[in-house]
């Protein structure tokens, strides 16, 4: 896809939490510039600017339109990290200027999920394929240093002998997002399962899937999922939403669901069942966000627990202090016996995922994972919101999800 660059320059897209994120990550990622910034509010952008510049990671210049930064010479690829109601209006964009400028933007990466509907994510895909742009779907926690290594161990000493795993599981929970717009059906395209569970499908996908194996391997089935509104509809904590989100977040009479379950079956290429199973929650309060993984093979298992972490700090009741998430993401509490993350960016994944997205990107290969995985996670989680509205297993075999749009956000206009 054209010369080698010796610095790939990055133009972000979007300035909020996660944006802060990844760019944090990057301080440890090399041959990476974060040249600009496009955000629709001034201070996100001059905040995220002047930290991406403190952080050397710059020269960082603030935009204030889409078209301005992507004409602006200094960008070589894009990352789309903004909410997921925009993602479909940025991507028409980006392909717009990529046809009429060809070779002036080389690829562009973007966060889970894809899209909030198969439609969307099609044309999320035929978008950035009509563009000739390379592309990588940023999901985190295929990178994430457990995950890497307990997938090598297991395909590397236990496979060869034992056979291939069956049965991944995949737990994903904290007490709820950060913005409004995620508790809000018609913007996010549904509740925690869209949110969270893009995470647990992809991974547990992953861990299945034989090393250098293309994910398609494992033919997809079926898909039996369930949904639940556990606490964010008692009147309690509904009150307490719509005082901390806005009026537009109204769980008494327009909730999304904080819980859920879901469990796909595929068949592996030796022709046996395999299954990932899956939990996610905004309902959860514990330390901090939660993530547990498991694999189960014939004579062998892996499992992981993200508040399990090496590092521990007590403070007594008589230390007080600023609520905060200095020791781990979505904290709950800031005494007791705290788990402490001692490298959350390289944890959780987003490390690896950006320094393999730029050199992916810099030298012209195709990532590991790209829109076309993105694709496919959303098929997935389409069939299981189907399942729980219908409340009976989906055989993608017999259904055409194309058009399906999750129970809570139907009607919306998406």
């Amino acid at each position: 896809m054209g010369d080698e660059l010796k610095t790939l320059r990055i133009g972000v897209i979007g300035a909020g939490f996660i944006a802060n994120f990844h760019l944090e990550s990057l301080i440890s990622v090399r041959n990476v510039e974060v040249r600009g910034v496009y955000s629709r509010t001034a201070e996100k952008r001059s905040l995220f600017c002047d930290k991406a510049n403190t952080l050397g990671l710059g020269p960082c210049t603030g935009y204030s339109s889409l078209e301005e930064m992507l004409g602006s010479g200094e960008i070589d690829a894009v990352w789309i990290l903004v909410p997921n109601h925009v993602r479909l209006e940025t991507m028409k964009t980006i392909h717009d200027f990529a046809v009429a400028n060809p070779g002036a933007l080389k690829a562009v990466a973007c966060e889970k999920p894809l899209a909030r509907t198969m439609r969307e994510a099609e044309e999320m895909v035929r978008l950035v394929d009509a563009a000739g742009l390379n592309h990588g779907y940023l999901e985190n926690q295929l990178f994430a240093s457990a995950v890497e290594r307990g997938r090598n161990i297991i395909w590397q000493r236990a496979v060869p002998t034992a056979g291939r795993p069956y049965l991944a599981r995949a737990t994903e929970e904290h007490a709820g997002p950060h913005e409004p717009w995620f508790w809000q059906g018609d913007k996010q395209g549904g509740g925690v399962l869209l949110d969270m569970m893009c995470h647990s499908v992809e991974v547990g996908r992953f861990l299945l899937s034989k090393p250098g194996e293309p994910r398609s391997a494992l033919k997809l089935k079926s898909a039996t999922g369930s949904v639940a509104n556990l606490k964010w509809q008692r009147s309690k904590y509904a009150d307490k939403l719509l005082q901390d989100m806005g009026k537009d977040v109204d769980y008494r009479n327009n909730p999304s669901e904080d819980f859920a379950r879901g469990t796909v079956v595929f068949e592996d290429p030796d022709g046996h069942d395999v299954i990932v199973e899956c939990a996610t929650s905004w309902a959860f309060i514990g330390a901090g966000l939660r993530i547990e993984l498991e694999v189960l093979g014939a004579e062998y298992s892996m499992e992981y627990n993200s508040l399990q972490s090496g590092l521990k700090v007590f403070m007594s009741r008589d230390v007080h202090g600023e609520q905060g998430e200095d020791m781990i993401e979505k904290q709950n509490s800031e005494q007791g016996l705290m788990p402490v993350m001692e490298d959350e960016h390289a944890s959780y994944g987003y490390t690896s995922e950006n320094r393999h997205m730029v050199e992916a990107f810099r030298k012209g290969d195709k990532p590991l994972v790209t829109f076309h995985d993105g694709l496919e996670v959303t098929r997935i989680l389409m069939g299981l919101y189907k399942s729980a509205e219908l409340g009976k297993t989906i055989h993608f075999d017999e259904v055409d999800l194309t058009d399906y749009v999750p129970l809570v956000a139907r009607d919306k206009k998406l």
